[in-house]
């Protein structure tokens, strides 16, 4: 066993809801605390000093100085395998033009598709290394990877394929995910439906024989999917064993009514959700996911996180990390600056990238620190937790465990 401490602080997240509004005095902070830790999973946590005297055969790893200990966040929504820029969609976007308008002119998803289409396996493999080596440095250690750039058989396998490949060399965990239904691509040659068609007989059949993803999500919007044939396809998959998601009310509402009709297990964007759209998620055991990445990438209102909470829903806050919307990829920055605007407490903010970032993957091995669970921490040089949204995403983990 290997006692890791001492810390001036550990937040372990236990012993807090999974639903609803947070206060920071429901924090329970640990004081010149430790942590034992075998095979990779927690034993203890605790006083440092009460845990060396009771496991005296324990391996001591000394922290030095200031430090704060948090569960590694969880990034629970992520398009990070993908090839090219869409840095001229930004450019054409801060000067005013319309996401129509920049589509016409060639950006938007289907640039990504073209640019993605032309890489290697290998190449999106790196490539996309390269970004969770960022995201590990940055604490999180958990990241859920959409496909959704190839949109035919062949190439959303490519994309899933690498993204299996970058599990194998990394210590992060990822969870990949088929979001094949991202948009009809444009050399298809028949309507959304017979799309989607072609997507559940074709390709689902092969993810599940070579074990690419257990999940499955879908773009409900005007240029993507309508609610009807959302509706059968989310259900048929769910009929293959798949877990479901949805991209939902992001610009127009409806989705997020499908995704709780079909028991997904989150509904992500709802920047559009109003208050029959909060109810609904609220009454339902979906998580409410928000991209605040997206909003700053779009210039757009944030999802309502604070109405959401207020009303009882369970949120999440991941970092949409994409090529088009959200290019920044920063989770912690993202969190903190939504989080200053919708007045998020820290107690939520940090429950929003951890154990209820978790749950949005139907994860539960991980998310707190609690004997059992998962040793995924990070370690930031500080004395006070509250530094660490204060800084705004610029205080940087100084430590990040994996296992």
């Amino acid at each position: 066993m290997i006692l890791t401490g001492p810390f001036t602080q550990i937040l372990p997240l236990t012993n807090m809801p999974l639903k609803g509004a947070l206060r920071d005095e429901q924090l329970q902070i640990i004081a010149n605390g430790g942590i034992l830790t075998e095979s990779g999973l927690i034993v203890a946590v605790g006083s440092f000093d009460e845990l060396r005297k009771t496991n005296p055969s324990a391996e001591i790893k000394e922290i030095e100085g200031d430090a704060v200990l948090l569960p590694g966040f969880v990034d629970c929504h992520t398009h990070i395998c993908f090839a090219g820029s869409r840095a001229k969609d930004y450019a054409m976007r801060i000067q005013g033009k319309t996401y129509l308008e920049i589509a016409q002119a060639g950006g938007g998803i289907w640039d990504s598709v073209t640019q993605t289409r032309s890489a290697n396996e290998a190449t999106l493999t790196a490539t996309l290394l390269k970004r969770i080596e960022r995201h590990l440095n940055n604490g999180v250690t958990t990241v859920e990877v959409k496909s959704g750039y190839g949109l035919s058989v062949e190439q959303e396998l490519k994309q899933l394929r690498a993204i299996k490949a970058a599990s194998a060399q990394t210590k992060a965990t990822l969870i990949p995910t088929c979001l094949a239904a991202h948009m009809v691509p444009r050399d298809f040659g028949g309507n959304q439906s017979q799309y989607l068609d072609y997507i559940l007989n074709e390709l689902l059949l092969i993810v599940q024989k070579e074990e690419l993803a257990k999940r499955v999500d879908i773009f409900i919007e005007k240029s993507a999917f309508d609610i009807g044939s959302a509706l059968i396809y989310l259900n048929k998959a769910k009929q293959m064993g798949f877990d479901i998601t949805v991209h939902a009310d992001q610009f127009t509402v409806g989705g997020s009514e499908v995704a709780v009709k079909t028991g997904a297990v989150s509904a992500d964007h709802l920047e559009a959700s109003g208050d029959a759209e909060i109810k609904l998620l609220t009454n339902s055991n979906t998580v409410a996911v928000t991209l605040p990445g997206a909003s700053l990438g779009l210039g757009m209102q944030y999802a309502p996180a604070r109405k959401l909470l207020d009303a009882g829903a369970c949120l999440a806050i991941a970092s949409d990390w994409n090529p088009g919307s959200a290019p920044m990829g920063d989770l912690l920055t993202q969190a903190a600056v939504m989080g200053a605007s919708e007045k998020l407490s820290t107690a939520e903010t940090f429950a929003a990238l951890t154990y209820r970032a978790a749950k949005a993957l139907n994860l539960t091995d991980r998310g707190i620190l609690t004997a059992g669970m998962k040793a995924d921490m990070q370690v930031y040089p500080t004395g006070d937790y509250r530094e660490i949204l204060y800084h705004q995403g610029q205080l940087k983990p100084a430590i990040v465990y994996i296992k």
